[in-house]
C-alpha cells in the first residue's frame, strides 16, 4: 500500500502502482488539509466573494460572475464542453497514471476540493477503473484540459473506461460497485481538469520504460562486441574518470562487467588498434542519454508532486491567487529532452547493426549473416527497418514546445505543446525499442557464427534465455515476427526493475 500526500511520491512508487497493481491509500495529514481548503471554499461561496473559478466563467470569461445557483451548473458545464479530446485514446496505463498523479496533486489541500471526490479517485485506482482518454487535443496550458475533463466524465457517469481492453460506458461501472456517480461542487470541476498530469503521466509512462530500454541498450552493444572482436581497453576505467562523467564511468563499468571472461573480445593491437565510434564511445554516448534520463527524472518527480491548478488556496483561505502552475513548459521541455536521448540510442543502435552485416566492417562474419549469402538475405532488410525507425525518430524528435498558439480569445497567449511532446517521446521509445531488438537478433546470430563457447558467462546466459524464442538464422523467414518477440522481451522488463537513481 503506498500513502498519497501529495508529496514524495517517486518514480519507484510509480512504477509500483502502475505495473505491479500495489494499492493507494490517503494519508491523514493530507485528509486535514484537504478538509480546510473545502471549507474556504465553501465560506468564499456563501460570502459571495468573486474569486475565478469559484464563481466566475473561464478562460476568456473570467469576467463573468454567476450566481450561487447556478455554481453546479457551471461544473457541469465546464467538465462536458472541455472534453474534446481527439483520436486514438491513451494506453490504459497512461490512463491509470493520470488518476494516481490528479489524486496526489490534489490532496496537498491548494485546491478546495471535497474529500468525497479524491476518494472516489482512490476508488479507482485500486479499482482499475482507468477512464478512457483520448490522446489529441491538449495544448499543455491551461494545462491538460481536454484530456483531464475526459477523466472528470467518469466521475460523474458520463463518458467511457476501459475493461477486458473494451470501452464501457462509466455509469456501468458504477451501477457494478453500488455507486452513484459524483455530482461536483463549487471549483471541483475547474480542481480536476487544470493540470498537467496528461504530460505528465504519459512522461512518467515514458521514463520508466526508456531507463529500462538504456540498460537494455548495454548488454545488446557488449554482445554486438563479441561478434565484432570488441576491443575493451576503450572502457577502461581511466579513460572515463579523466572525462569526469559520473554517467560515462557507470556504461563503461557496466560494459566490463557484461563483458567479462569473454573469449571473443579483444585488446588494442590483437586485430587493430581502434574500433569504430559505434562501438570505441559507447560509454560516452550511452552516458550522454543516461544524463538525460537523470535531468527528466528530476523535472517528473518535481510535477508529479506539484500543485498545478488555478486559483489556489493559501492560509485557510484568506489568500487565493490566480496563477499559472498550469502552464506545462517544465515537462515540455524534459520530454523534447528525452526524445533527443531516446533517439540517439537508436542512431548508435543502428549503427552497430549495420557493422554486424555489412562484409566490408563486420570481421569476417558471412555478408549479412545469411547462411547462404546469395540464395538467401539473411538480416539485410533488419537493417533496413532499423534505418528507416531512425529515420523517423528524426522527424518526432523535433521539439515540441518551440510552438506556441494563442487560445481563449489569446488570454492564454502563450502555451506549452508539451503533451504532444510526451506522446512523440513514447513513439520515439517504441520505436528506439525496435531497433535495439533487431540488433540482439543480428548480435545473438553474430555470436553463434564466432562460437557461443567464447562468450562471457553473462552474456551466454542471455543467448540461451532468447534462444528460446528467437531460433538461430538456419533459412530465410519472416523476421517482422522476431522484432515483435524480442519487442516483447524487453518491454516485460520494466516492471520489475528498480528505478537506478541517476
Amino acid at each position: 500500500m503506498i500513502s498519497l500526500r501529495g508529496n514524495g511520491l517517486t518514480l519507484e512508487d510509480m512504477r509500483a502502482i502502475l505495473y505491479q497493481n500495489k494499492l493507494v491509500t490517503l494519508d491523514n495529514q493530507a485528509i486535514e488539509e484537504v478538509q480546510k481548503s473545502r471549507k474556504a471554499v465553501e465560506a468564499i461561496v456563501k460570502e459571495g466573494k468573486i474569486v475565478y473559478g469559484i464563481n466566475t466563467g473561464f478562460g476568456k470569461f473570467s469576467d463573468v460572475s454567476i450566481e450561487e445557483a447556478d455554481v453546479h451548473a457551471l461544473q457541469l458545464h465546464l467538465i462536458r464542453s472541455h472534453a474534446c479530446g481527439i483520436g486514438v485514446p491513451f494506453d490504459e496505463i497512461v490512463s491509470r497514471a493520470m488518476v494516481v498523479l490528479r489524486l496526489n496533486a490534489l490532496l496537498k489541500g491548494f485546491s478546495g476540493i471535497r474529500l468525497e471526490v479524491l476518494e472516489r479517485l482512490s476508488f479507482m485506482v485500486n479499482n482499475r477503473i482507468h477512464p478512457v482518454i483520448p490522446q489529441q487535443g491538449s495544448l499543455g496550458a491551461s494545462g491538460d484540459l481536454a484530456p483531464l475533463s475526459h477523466l472528470a466524465l467518469v466521475l460523474i457517469g458520463e463518458g467511457f473506461v476501459w475493461m477486458d481492453g473494451k470501452h464501457v460506458p462509466s455509469i456501468e461501472i458504477w451501477k457494478k460497485h453500488g455507486l452513484k456517480p459524483i455530482v461536483l461542487e463549487a471549483k471541483e470541476g475547474l480542481a480536476l481538469i487544470n493540470g498537467t498530469q496528461a504530460m505528465t503521466a504519459q512522461g512518467v509512462v515514458n521514463w520508466l520504460e526508456s531507463e529500462t530500454l538504456a540498460y537494455q541498450c548495454e548488454w545488446i552493444a557488449a554482445m554486438t562486441m563479441e561478434a565484432l572482436h570488441g576491443i575493451t581497453d576503450a572502457f577502461h576505467p581511466a579513460i572515463h574518470e579523466a572525462r569526469g562523467y559520473p554517467e560515462q564511468v557507470g556504461v563503461a563499468q557496466r560494459m566490463l562487467e557484461w563483458l567479462e571472461d569473454s573469449k571473443l573480445v579483444t585488446k588494442q593491437g590483437d586485430k587493430r588498434v581502434q574500433d569504430a565510434y559505434s562501438l570505441r564511445c559507447i560509454p560516452q554516448i550511452h552516458g550522454a542519454s543516461w544524463q538525460v534520463l537523470a535531468y527528466v527524472k528530476e523535472k517528473l518527480e518535481i510535477e508529479m508532486n506539484a500543485a498545478t491548478d488555478n486559483p489556489l488556496i493559501f492560509e485557510n483561505g484568506k489568500v487565493v491567487i490566480s496563477g499559472g502552475n498550469f502552464h506545462g513548459q517544465p515537462i515540455a521541455f524534459a520530454m523534447d529532452f528525452l526524445k533527443i536521448g531516446i533517439a540517439e540510442l537508436a542512431n548508435v543502435s543502428e549503427r552497430r547493426i549495420e557493422r554486424l552485416v555489412n562484409p566490408q566492417l563486420n570481421e569476417g562474419l558471412p555478408p549479412f549473416l545469411s547462411p547462404q549469402p546469395g540464395l538467401q538475405s539473411g538480416a539485410m532488410i533488419l537493417q533496413y527497418a532499423a534505418a528507416s525507425l531512425v529515420s523517423e525518430n528524426k522527424t518526432l524528435a523535433h521539439p515540441a514546445s518551440v510552438d506556441s498558439i494563442p487560445s481563449s480569445a489569446n488570454q492564454e497567449d502563450h502555451v506549452s505543446m508539451g503533451t504532444i511532446g510526451a506522446r512523440h517521446a513514447f513513439q520515439i521509445i517504441q520505436n528506439a525499442r525496435r531497433v535495439v531488438a533487431i540488433e540482439a537478433i543480428c548480435a545473438l546470430q553474430g555470436v553463434e557464427y564466432r562460437g557461443t563457447h567464447l562468450m562471457s558467462p553473462a552474456l551466454l546466459e542471455k543467448w540461451h534465455e532468447i534462444r528460446l524464442f528467437i531460433p538461430s538464422i538456419k533459412e530465410d523467414r519472416i523476421f517482422s515476427e522476431d522484432i515483435e518477440k524480442m519487442n516483447n522481451y524487453l518491454i516485460k522488463e520494466t516492471a520489475g526493475r528498480k528505478v537506478l537513481q541517476v
